[in-house]
């Protein structure tokens, strides 16, 4: 399980603030967007080192997800 830490008032899982990734926690510098799907909330964040990365917290299973997301010079996801 992955550990994000996040701005919550009304709901959990509202604003992603920093995460622990690859041994050391990583500030997030801007949430670069934000959906939800069945699977849960989703969040494109950019970290205060330039990193992109995608973070999905499932409300069933209470749990977090960190994915490292690859952008063309599109900046279109090109993670195949």
């Amino acid at each position: 399980m992955d550990i994000v830490k996040c701005h919550s008032s009304g709901e959990y899982a509202e604003r992603p603030h920093a995460l622990y990734w690859r041994n050391e926690w990583l500030e997030i510098e801007a949430v670069e967007q934000q959906w939800r799907t069945p699977e849960g909330k989703h969040f494109r964040v950019r970290t205060v080192s330039g990193e992109i990365l995608e973070l999905t917290y499932s409300e069933h299973s209470d749990e977090w997800r960190i994915k490292q997301t690859v952008l063309t010079t599109a900046g279109t996801d090109n993670n195949g």
